[in-house]
């Protein structure tokens, strides 16, 4: 199969990463970006072949579009007509909906819309994928195997999509948030900021490992930490009394929300 992508940004070349990365040959990966010069340099450095984004849809048997969301209607108009028949578009388009895609392109074309996060760049995104009305198991299996390449991927109704952006989509903004206020808390505390960040990013590491690995409930392992009137347990007490947990409640309602205000926006 030839794959394709549009958009050679940071994304678009990090999932060309993960693709080479997990086996996939350089010469059947096709790269098209608007800026000729970025496409040059990324398609001689991995060894793929260039093209413009009509010429590519022509090619490939799978389209990735990861390009901005206010680009993706100039790509489809261009890349529409040329498009392989019963070739399969995969949108990494954040708030572009099926509607949208499926409108903008052939009758019939298979697409897969997906929603991944920032932690595609290190080979450990979290992708959601939703089917459009044309595609079948077979093209979700495909999607499936091209998102696997740079991390874990699920299936879901697109109407599950906005949570799944507050969720995923913008959590590491989320754990990077917290692990900066924690950061800053230890050079308060009298840590040097160097020290102060290693602490907490392997902290963090550790902490996601622990979760993955062992598949305990993370209330459980919150409790293994909190001793009876320990530093914990009176750290928790304090974060309960500012009523933490429902301001990340009402935090990721408002993601929600304005995902759903954007999505009707495309």
């Amino acid at each position: 199969m030839t794959v394709a992508i549009v958009g050679a940004g940071r994304l678009g070349e990090a999932l060309l990463t993960g693709l080479l990365r997990s086996g996939m040959d350089p010469g059947r990966i096709v790269v098209a970006e608007k800026d000729a010069a970025r496409a040059a340099t990324v398609a001689a450095a991995r060894g793929v072949r260039l093209a413009s984004p009509k010429d590519a849809a022509a090619r490939a048997e799978a389209l990735l579009i990861v390009v901005k969301p206010q680009d993706v209607g100039a790509v489809l108009a261009e890349v529409g007509p040329a498009l392989l028949p019963g070739g399969l578009v995969v949108s990494l388009a954040a708030g572009v909906t099926l509607r949208f895609l499926e409108a903008n392109l052939p009758a019939g074309t298979p697409v897969v819309r997906v929603m991944t996060n920032t932690p595609l760049l290190v080979g450990e995104a979290m992708s959601a994928l939703s089917a459009g009305r044309h595609a079948d198991d077979g093209h979700l299996a495909t999607a499936e195997e091209l998102l696997g390449a740079v991390g874990r991927v699920v299936r879901v109704p697109e109407a599950q999509l906005d949570a799944v952006t507050a969720l995923s989509g913008s959590g590491p903004a989320y754990f990077c948030y917290l692990v900066d206020a924690m950061i800053e808390a230890g050079v308060l505390l009298g840590v040097p900021r160097a020290l102060a960040t290693e602490l907490m990013v392997q902290t963090a590491l550790g902490s996601a490992r622990m979760l993955r690995e062992t598949g305990e409930h993370p209330a459980l392992l919150r409790e293994a930490v909190t001793s009876p009137g320990g530093t914990t347990a009176v750290a928790l007490r304090e974060l309960d009394r500012r009523a933490v947990r429902g301001a990340i409640l009402d935090a990721l309602a408002a993601a929600r929300d304005r995902s759903v205000e954007l999505g009707r926006q495309s």
